[in-house]
């Protein structure tokens, strides 16, 4: 079954491939029944695949499948082969379960859509690049997957480019993610001079054996740090994402949830014996860089008024949180965060597309409220995804993020400090877009007033296709945590199916006050939900205090307009001048160069005219010459 490994990618593909030749005959439905499909059967042939894996040993869990040989260029050779291994088949596992649930969500979210059967065709390009990325057994094939989602991510962001935002959201999300990129490339380079191949285990086993120096590994790693930073936006490279929201509510699940943003977390998660080898300063910036992003995407989503937005800042938020892990030397839990994130959070978006489809496209939640009772199951879904994610027990968010903290404590009390501060954060915002949304007074009545000569615009409920993912998605919401229990060591599922991947590199917390004290910590972290969500309580629906939501914290602190006004400004005026002098001086020597060289020989070109004379009287000249010479030479 192992060598059937190139069935999970190909399966997507030749959906979008069909739906690029008959997607006009297909229409609607059909068009997303096929791509549904698709993305179903790559589901059931990688469920296999994981049933087979699990019958092996530890050692046994290594198979690639080599379909060609790429890149056979001197020294560097680079077969376009696929790795199955533990954590390649866990991220195409959740890749193409939640996709497929997004995909069937997105046949209900599109009805009616003119461009309906470009959509599916474009989500399937997307699953297929993302599968690519992961079960890639090189940095070239991750590469290729990587720069496709990060193509599809343009044409999905700005699939409805007739508004200028989107449009604009589109151009943002592709050229960020190209300074991530180039660190991604520069990673590449670093790896193929030191160690003279880029397939994944050479450069493990190379930095596990010591005969990766430890400033290359550094570098290596610093650098799949940046490219990560773009792909799944942490400081300074955030910015495109909340913007992403302009595209279709199934586009922000898939984006957010369960492929694009988790790229780099998966990344260095692969290349942890790389990160171990380095010096120790480079797990602390991963992991400060991680705890500041949390922090900082947490403060803007407590002002934010649009439903998906404060979504989009939450996933930014929680991404942090994986990057602290990562830091920490904790990879197990930032896998398991990653996987818990992408139920609970593609419940939420969906949850969120759900309310805008049943509130005829509206997204201010200002607009909203008591939606539970026409809307129960969206409701009801949305509220167990809020739970998980605000870490209330026993939901699978609670068991994810708490082992983040506990390996943080171990590891740094500041950055500990600031995660714990910033669960208290996405408890509190988190209560407040449910109580905006889904208690209180309806405030739709007045929408509907608004728009009351264009028909009835009550809520209503979604149909089944679309509840359907919520209800799947909100079961996984809850019982995703059993995966990763911190009873004992025989409840760590997820740590032993990971093992042969990261048992070099995990960080052992075993013997210090965080882990022998963890019960005391997990009790900590559950006050400080039921705090933040106290306190939610009392500001947006008893009205006890003040809401406190300042116009930087929604104007997202001005870094976005920040770094708009330096590129639109100075930025677009030293683009120009490298613009101006390379035309200028760089183009111009050359042109210069070849204009001189040019008229010289026009000047020679016109001794050679064909005519004996002209020819007798140069030889003429020249036997002069040389008699003059012979002569001031013997004078000399």
């Amino acid at each position: 079954m192992l060598d059937l490994i190139w069935l999970v990618p190909a399966l997507p593909l030749a959906g979008f491939l069909l739906i690029v030749l008959f997607g006009r005959k297909l229409g609607e439905p059909f068009a997303g029944v096929l791509a549904t499909l698709m993305t179903a059967s790559s589901f059931v042939v990688v469920a296999s695949i994981y049933f087979e894996l699990l019958s092996r040993t530890a050692e046994e869990r290594h198979h690639v499948v080599t379909l060609f040989s790429w890149l056979p260029v001197g020294a560097l050779e680079v077969d376009l082969a696929l790795l199955v291994d533990p954590l390649s088949i866990t991220m195409a596992l959740f890749i193409t379960g939640i996709g497929s649930l997004i995909h069937l969500y997105a046949i209900g979210y599109m009805h009616g859509d003119p461009k309906f059967p470009k959509f599916f065709m474009y989500l399937n390009l997307f699953v297929f690049s993302m599968l690519m990325l992961v079960l890639g057994e090189n940095l070239l094939v991750t590469f290729l997957g990587w720069e496709g989602v990060g193509a599809c991510s343009y044409f999905l962001i700005s699939f409805w480019h007739t508004r200028d935002s989107a449009a604009t959201a589109g151009k943002k999300a592709f050229v960020t993610n190209r300074v991530g990129d180039w660190g991604m490339m520069t990673a590449m380079f670093l790896a193929f001079s030191a160690v003279g191949t880029l397939s994944y285990e050479g450069i493990n086993h190379a930095a596990e054996g010591g005969t990766l120096a430890a400033v290359t590994a550094t570098g290596i790693a610093m650098m799949l740090f940046v490219g990560a930073c773009g792909k799944s936006a942490q400081l300074p490279l955030y910015l495109w994402l909340p913007d992403a929201m302009e595209g279709p509510t199934p586009v922000s699940a898939l984006i957010h949830a369960a492929t694009m943003v988790t790229s780099g977390v998966f990344l260095l998660t692969r290349m942890a014996p790389v990160i171990h080898a380095a010096f120790p300063w480079a797990g602390t910036v991963i992991a400060t860089v991680g705890a500041l992003t949390a922090l900082f995407a947490a403060t803007i989503a407590v002002a934010q008024t649009d439903i998906k937005k404060v979504l989009a800042y939450s996933t930014v938020s929680q991404l942090g949180f994986m990057f602290l892990a990562i830091g920490s030397g904790a990879y197990v839990a930032a896998i398991f965060h990653m996987v818990t994130h992408a139920f609970f959070k593609a419940l939420l978006f969906l949850g969120s597309g759900s309310v805008i489809h049943g509130m005829h496209h509206e997204q201010d939640m200002r607009k909203m409220g008591a939606l539970r009772k026409v809307m129960p199951i969206t409701g009801f879904t949305f509220i167990i995804g809020w739970l998980a994610i605000a870490g209330v027990p026993p939901f699978a968010g609670f068991w994810s993020k708490d082992e983040i903290l506990l390996y943080a404590f171990a590891n740094n009390r500041a950055l500990w400090a600031i995660g714990v501060v910033t669960a208290l954060l996405t408890a509190y915002y988190m209560t407040r877009q449910v109580i905006m949304v889904f208690f209180g007074e309806a405030r739709w009545h007045d929408h509907a007033e608004e728009h009351g000569a264009h028909g009835d615009h009550t809520p209503h409920e979604s149909p089944w296709t679309m509840v359907t993912p919520l209800v799947v998605l909100a079961f996984l919401s809850v019982a995703g945590g059993v995966m990763q229990l911190p009873f004992s060591k025989s409840t760590h599922f997820l740590e032993h199916w990971l093992e042969p991947i990261v048992h070099h590199s995990e960080r052992n917390i075993s013997g210090t006050w965080a882990y022998d004290n963890k019960w005391l910590l997990l009790a900590f972290a559950i006050v400080i939900a039921a705090s933040g969500i106290a306190l939610s309580v009392a500001v947006y629906s008893k009205g006890k205090f003040k809401k406190v939501e300042p116009a930087i914290l929604a104007d997202a602190w001005r870094y976005d307009s920040a770094v708009s006004s330096l590129v639109g400004g100075p930025g677009y005026k030293a683009f120009n001048g490298i613009a101006a002098f390379d035309a200028h001086v760089v183009d111009g020597a050359v042109v210069g160069v070849a204009q001189e060289v040019r008229s010289a020989s026009g000047l020679l070109r016109r001794i050679q005219n064909g005519l004996v004379r002209s020819y007798a009287a140069i030889i003429s000249v020249g036997v002069v010459a040389i008699l003059a010479w012979f002569l001031l030479r013997g004078v000399l």
